[in-house]
């Protein structure tokens, strides 16, 4: 049984501003076998993380 199809993070911790800031979530790249994200603290743009997901079927379509 599947709890949970994707995670997304709302604080990540920062370098930059030394502590767990608010982050954005940016799409990157579609890539053939998945979504390539990248997270983006609030507080100075610099990015934080990173994810990568798997392409859903309409978009798997779209690749063929």
């Amino acid at each position: 049984m599947k709890q949970y199809e994707d995670l997304q993070a709302t604080y990540l911790y920062c370098n930059n501003c030394g502590g767990s800031m608010p982050v954005r979530e940016k799409l990157l790249l579609i890539l053939p076998d998945g979504y390539m994200f990248e997270y983006i603290c609030i507080n100075c743009r610099n990015v934080v993380g990173d994810k990568k997901t798997k392409l859903n079927e309409q978009d798997r379509m779209l690749l063929r």
